[in-house]
């Protein structure tokens, strides 16, 4: 297995909690990462024989366990964890439990608060560029720390986006057998994950919007144009949204409010979590039908959200993460937000870049006076520019490729 950057996390949450759960979407390592932690027992709800007794008897099955253990897929038996507190309240020793979970804490039923303390929780997303190129890069953390940048060389982006982040993906170069793969990890996403973690009646109307958000990846999210769309009722459909949401599947990305404009758009912007699958379901399935594609701005646009998405996984200095847009139609499609100062971010397919196009990076900046670290616009050619400054705030053009480690 590739280098995970968010392995030495893992590690100093097992150094202080008890029980470590370690979430994401299925496939992504989950299991792979817990069982490289050197933990001899193991134990997977996979196992007819053993889900049947964690269903049966959550508290026995767990008290009969040796620890420490890492204890797989259990989002199957969610009871688990009210024996998993009583056990923990006996003996608080660290590192007595490790779980890993299809879903987010926030998916599992009857899963009651008083964990709060007990329990370390790690979001495992799919490898990010610098894993696939193991380089020990943070691009949030490179942001807000002032370096230059540097070209990262060569990079074949797009066939990196049509493959998406699963670890299984990266040594799959027949196109044929990458669409075969991604149709049975759609078929076994629907039939396993949402069986165990959400009620879902209509299998259609539910791919009917599996299908729609892909198409709307990268927009606003109307809820009301999208229910009418799938023929699903609001209720339904913010079921649904949830569960694509606990699973790993989307990301709903907040708007950007600030005190002294009002005129801004409330609604989130939707985004799939892999461009990988994003490019299933829009039918690109080779590197060079992606330019020419109609999506191909959404898809540049998705692959910027999932690496700063998995850059804040294990940042020094996490930020809040956002977009602005006005009514009026100025729009940055990124703010990062350390809590001290913020980095705009634009993104833009094209290989060659303008001062003209740092228009909306200007108008952002002229809004929150001294507030902007730096004014970023990710294209699609090789080095970075400067692009001189904005009332003291840097301006630069960055090559997309920097997530695989420039400077």
């Amino acid at each position: 297995m590739l280098p995970r950057h968010i392995a030495a996390d893992v590690r100093a949450y097992l150094a202080h909690f008890p029980s470590l759960l370690i979430t994401g979407a299925r496939q992504v390592g989950k299991s792979t990462l817990a069982m490289d932690l050197g933990i001899e027992h193991y134990v997977t709800l996979d196992d007819i024989a053993s889900y049947q007794s964690a269903k049966a008897d959550p508290k026995g099955f767990v008290a009969h366990l040796p620890r420490p253990v890492v204890i797989d897929e259990v989002q199957r038996v969610p009871e688990i964890f009210v024996a998993l507190k009583e056990q923990i309240d006996r003996d608080r020793t660290p590192g007595r439990f490790v779980l890993t979970g299809s879903s987010s804490l926030q998916g599992f039923r009857n899963l009651s608060d008083s964990l709060a303390g007990r329990i370390g929780i790690i979001d495992l997303y799919a490898f990010n560029l610098s894993e696939i190129y193991l380089r020990p890069y943070n691009f949030i953390d490179h942001l807000f720390s002032g370096r230059a940048f540097v070209a990262s060389g060569p990079v074949g982006l797009a066939g990196h986006l049509i493959k998406g982040g699963f670890p299984e993906l990266q040594v799959i170069d027949h196109a044929k057998t990458r669409q075969l793969w991604f149709g049975s990890y759609i078929r076994t996403y629907i039939e396993r994950d949402l069986h165990d973690v959400g009620n879902i009646r209509n299998l259609d109307s539910f791919m009917r919007l599996y299908l729609a958000l892909a198409l709307r990846c990268a927009c606003l999210l109307n809820k009301a144009e999208l229910g009418r769309a799938c023929q699903i009722d609001n209720k339904t459909l913010d079921h649904y949204l949830s569960i694509l949401k606990n699973t790993y599947q989307i990301a709903l990305l907040k708007p950007w409010h600030g005190n002294a404009l009002k005129r801004l758009v409330k609604m989130p912007k939707l985004f799939m979590l892999d461009t990988g699958i994003l490019c299933h379901l829009l039918k690109i399935t080779q590197a060079d039908e992606l330019p020419s594609s109609p999506y191909k701005g959404a898809v540049y646009e998705t692959f910027v959200l999932t690496e700063l998405v998995k850059a804040n996984g294990y940042a020094a200095r996490p930020v809040e993460l956002s977009f602005y847009r006005t009514t009026d139609g100025k729009e940055i499609d990124f703010v990062l937000d350390d809590g001290r100062q913020m980095v705009s971010i634009e993104v833009k397919a094209a290989l060659t870049v303008t001062p003209a196009d740092f228009k909306h990076s200007r108008h952002f900046i002229e809004q929150n006076p001294g507030r902007v670290r730096q004014g970023i616009l990710l294209y699609g050619g090789e080095i970075p520019l400067p692009f001189g400054e904005h009332q003291g705030t840097p301006l630069w053009a960055l090559p997309l490729a920097i997530f695989a480690g420039g400077g």
